[in-house]
């Protein structure tokens, strides 16, 4: 290992022609020196990756810059500076998360935006956490001074929505770029204080960019992803977005991740909140080139960005640009940084703002004048002030100013009082259900003789005019892909289904990884079905898939867990964005979250999908009923939540729920649980009849059963949700007490459906009335409707 090795031709390291043994080599590569940029990249295996970044970065003069390249970053610095010091001079006790002592992060965002028009990017889809946040905004995204400068003046905005703190909304703009002549889109993706949650969603926000653009290869459409370094080491999330980059159906086909370095973690130092010597060390598990830059470099720091953007276009692959600088002040406005870092701080304390470092530099090569810069420096304090005085003539805000993905023109060519049809004429429900009983021909693809058993038992079913579980899934998917709808679906094991129940890809028996795809045929004009099994991770895909179903109306985005107990693990995704995405960011999102749920023996992780948990998360009053005489209550009461949550028992509800979430005339998410017994379950199956136009979803289920003949004669009245209507059932044969015994199925638990189940009290107004659950009282959806229909029904029930 210590042999003395020679490079070919000459190895420059840190500018020095040398001669070094291989393990020095090593050494000096792997490690940040003391100069102004550190690589790592001997951990890549692809030997043209290797060669890009050694040519960038070791050949003599690749940094070196013209006289206007120089008066262009200075430019930028002192927008960077000024901006801070500007915020700090006006609001001085306003949290602002400021960017001072990384504002060359703002040179390296501009060549990147820059860079990559020469390189045929046309859109730019960015996430960052608060740190730099306004800065961003102003300077990257252009959002207008005077918008900024407002949200600081206390207004209430005009559109409904919560809103956030002022640093975490979005916005998207078309900007014009006059080195290459071109306009490229950059939006900026809200965000959430629970750091790096966004991270996959904007993964996904890009990805589902790409398709809609028909970018197969990431040439148009690239995501910026912006961390903090303590973050960026410590948040499992990271590693589960970045370990899915390269995934064939998740790829973004590269990202540009950029962590700005403050070299702290709130208070908490680097030697106690990692055990890897550098933040970026989880890039090394995929390969991506990792660029160390000293954040008061402002020359290396516009270096690195273009080499990062060429690489990322060139191989289509992550790059880490870990910037590294440090944080001027504590970690918000109000924060004292020297009650844990007195030592940092103090040296803070005694360094020049990277402009002046900057400065000083140019104007000891000649290159620029004290009077240019006084004159840049007046020219934009000018342009603040001029914005801060128009921002006191603003008297209101409009939330939907900070809209990151809109969806143009898709409200104004809806009917706002009417869910459209959701029932499947017979002609579609026999093409569709023929498709998915039919093998593919034998001699092209030999399929397991198990699908055989399972085609040939489809194919029976069809004959009687019945749909189970998978065949109501089948006629929704189907029909919504004959209407040039979108679908996708991923998970662990989607494209079988965890209980095998699915099957919508079939493995070639001969062939290895020869698939056949069944739903990818129903109709030669059909949208695309993307169906995918996922990495197993819960947190990271599932915000992909948010972040995907934010960028269309015109889309079903499913993302279903292999049990639904394993969604705890993806709470912050709930908490974040999809159980408040509407009223805090103003983004409506379609996606279906469907969660496996039963307790059927199999143990406490394969059993509840914890029910109580997404019904306590529902933003409605259990004090207020509303108005049952209402003929637009139903739709009122959905445009009313902040999601849909069910719990459905046969297979035409199924469709017709999965249905609804394209017909409606705006976008709510739905949190589904699905049954695991009633998959395959005679109980949960229905006919062809129930699917039919006219057919619509049923909120609740009465009872349609000899007790429903005889309403006087009925002693006990039985409301329930899921699958323990099946035991309930097969009780009441088993002890003949069908006409004795009524039972209502609440399908969907929210917004509850107060008027059905009046309905049936009402109907039964001489039996007693239970409430039954397969689940510990204190869990399931027991407490949420126990309340509620004993407000509807002014008494108490078991």
């Amino acid at each position: 290992m210590d042999m003395e090795f020679e490079l070919p031709d000459r190895a420059y390291i840190g500018g020095t022609e040398t001669k070094l043994t291989l393990r020095e080599i090593i050494s000096r590569l792997e490690k940040v020196y003391c100069g102004p940029i550190g690589v790592e990249y001997m951990h890549l295996h692809d030997l043209d990756c290797l060669q890009f970044i050694r040519e960038r970065m070791e050949t003599p003069g690749a940094m070196d810059k013209t006289q206007e390249e120089k008066k262009l970053i200075m430019r930028r610095l002192t927008k960077a500076v000024f901006l801070e010091k500007y915020f700090a001079t006006k609001w001085p006790a306003e949290k602002r998360f400021g960017l001072e002592g990384g504002e060359s992060m703002i040179v390296m965002l501009e060549e990147i935006v820059d860079t990559s028009t020469e390189l045929g990017v046309e859109s730019i889809v960015m996430a960052m956490p608060h740190r730099g946040r306004l800065n961003v905004l102003v300077n990257v995204c252009r959002k207008q001074l005077t918008d900024i400068f407002a949200q600081f003046r206390p207004m209430e905005p005009k559109e409904p929505g919560s809103g956030d703190i002022k640093y975490h909304l979005g916005t998207y703009i078309h900007r014009f770029i006059r080195r290459t002549n071109r306009y490229i889109k950059v939006s900026m993706s809200c965000n959430p204080s629970h750091l790096e949650v966004v991270t996959p969603v904007v993964a996904g926000k890009a990805r589902a960019e790409q398709y809609w653009t028909g970018d197969k290869n990431g040439d148009k459409v690239m995501a910026i992803i912006i961390h903090g370094d303590a973050a960026f080491a410590g948040q499992g999330v990271v590693y589960e977005t970045v370990h899915i980059g390269q995934l064939p159906n998740f790829t973004t086909h590269g990202a540009i991740h950029i962590i700005c370095n403050n070299q702290i973690g709130y208070t908490t130092d680097p030697r106690f909140a990692r055990s890897s010597p550098y933040c970026t060390d989880v890039a090394k598990c995929v390969d991506a080139p990792v660029l160390h830059v000293n954040g008061d470099d402002a020359e290396a720091v516009s270096h690195v960005a273009r080499v990062a953007i060429a690489y990322r276009c060139r191989f289509k692959r992550d790059v880490v640009l870990d910037l590294v600088c440090y944080r001027r002040f504590g970690h918000s406005e109000e924060d004292e940084p020297m009650f844990t870092q007195p030592f940092m701080y103090k040296k803070i304390k005694t360094m020049k703002t990277v402009d002046q470092i900057y400065a000083d530099k140019l104007k000891s090569e000649g290159m620029v004048t004290d009077a240019e810069i006084k004159g840049w420096e007046k020219e934009y304090l000018d342009t603040l002030n001029k914005h801060f005085e128009l921002a006191k003539k603003v008297t209101k805000l409009s939330i939907m100013d900070w809209i990151d993905t809109p969806w143009t023109g898709f409200f104004e060519s809806r009917d706002p009082k009417r869910i459209g049809d959701t029932g499947i004429c017979e002609e579609s429900i026999m093409t569709i259900a023929k498709h998915f009983c039919t093998p593919p021909e034998p001699w092209a693809f030999e399929v397991h003789k198990g699908i055989n058993k399972i085609l040939a038992n489809r194919e029976k079913m069809v004959k009687e005019g019945f749909a189970d579980w998978a065949m109501g899934e089948a006629l929704a998917y189907g029909s919504l892909l004959r209407d040039h709808i979108h679908v996708r679906l991923t998970g662990e094991d989607v494209e079988r289904g965890t209980m095998a129940h699915r099957h919508h890809v079939y493995h070639h028996q001969g062939v290895d990884g020869a698939t056949y795809r069944v739903l990818d045929t129903v109709y030669p004009d059909q949208a695309k079905y993307s169906l995918y099994n996922s990495s197993l991770s819960e947190f990271g895909i599932l915000g992909f898939e948010t972040g995907y179903s934010y960028s269309s109306p015109h889309l079903l985005s499913i993302w279903e867990a292999q049990y639904g107990d394993f969604a705890d693990t993806a709470q912050p995704v709930f908490d974040t964005f999809i159980s408040n995405g509407e009223s805090k960011w103003v983004c409506q999102s379609g996606i279906v979250v469907q969660l496996p749920h039963g307790i059927d023996g199999a143990g406490p992780e394969h059993s509840s999908a914890r029910v109580e948990r997404y019904l306590m998360q529902c933003n409605d009053d259990e004090d207020i009923l509303p108005d049952l005489d209402d003929k637009d209550m139903v739709l009122n009461q959905l445009r009313a939540a902040n999601w849909i949550v069910c719990n459905v028992t046969n297979a035409a509800n199924y469709c017709h729920l999965l249905r609804r979430q394209v017909a409606l005339p705006f976008r709510k998410p739905l949190i589904l649980f699905t049954p695991k017994i009633g998959l395959k379950h005679p109980y949960y199956k229905s006919p062809f009849k129930d699917f039919l136009p006219g057919t619509t979803f049923q909120r609740a289920i009465p009872e349609n059963g000899p007790a429903s003949k005889n309403p006087k004669g009925v002693k006990k009245l039985i409301f329930c949700s899921g699958k323990v209507a099946i035991t309930i059932d097969d009780l009441r044969k088993e002890k003949k007490l069908e006409d004795k015994i009524a039972m209502c199925r609440i399908e969907q638990l929210y917004p509850f459906p107060y008027d059905i189940v009046l309905k049936e009290f009402c109907k039964y107004k001489d039996a007693k009335v239970a409430f039954c659950q397969e689940e510990h009282k204190n869990q399931g959806p027991w407490l949420y409707c126990k309340v509620r229909m004993e407000n509807l029904f002014g008494q108490k029930i078991e």
